[in-house]
């Protein structure tokens, strides 16, 4: 499927570049995600815009918070860590059966609970937080070998056989 235009200019921030595709798309699907990147930005107001992967708009607070993206039917909020997160106002709608992301998907004339989002997004800003560095690799110790009891042992330990 080919996304819309949006194409990326020198200079050009990802906040101008999503700006573009919401207006890019003039109808319903743009009047949604320029709704929904208003509630995210409430929710979080340090979220970081990104453009990623030819044209996806990103909403990242230490991760990936959510992705938008604009369909012909639907407009789409895959959330990186959706199966993490709680649900109580059921807005996951799609990509339920995976086992990390989940979807939102609104469709022409729908609405999603304001609170509801900005919960799940404050939610999904707190698990990315939560996340441990990975400890650093250490590698093992070598292990001890008992040491040589012969002469003999001793002299095939420090010379390697001849080869006749």
């Amino acid at each position: 499927m080919k996304k819309s235009g949006a194409s990326e200019g020198p200079g050009q921030s990802a906040s101008e570049l999503i700006s573009k595709r919401i207006a890019e798309l003039g109808d319903w699907r743009g009047k949604t995600l320029s709704r929904m990147r208003k509630l995210i930005k409430e929710a979080d107001p340090e979220v970081v815009e990104e453009w990623k992967w030819m044209g996806t708009p990103i909403w990242s607070h230490d991760g990936i918070i959510t992705t938008g993206e604009s369909y012909k039917q639907v407009v789409k909020l895959t959330f990186a860590k959706g199966a993490f997160l709680k649900d109580p106002a059921g807005l996951f709608n799609s990509s339920l059966e995976g086992n990390l992301r989940r979807a939102i998907d609104i469709a022409e004339g729908e609405t999603v609970d304001a609170d509801a989002f900005k919960a799940l997004v404050r939610e999904a800003v707190a698990l990315n937080g939560t996340r441990k560095a990975k400890p650093a690799k250490t590698k093992p110790a070598p292990a001890k070998s008992a040491a040589p009891r012969t002469a003999q042992a001793k002299r095939a330990k420090a010379k390697p056989a001849k080869r006749r």
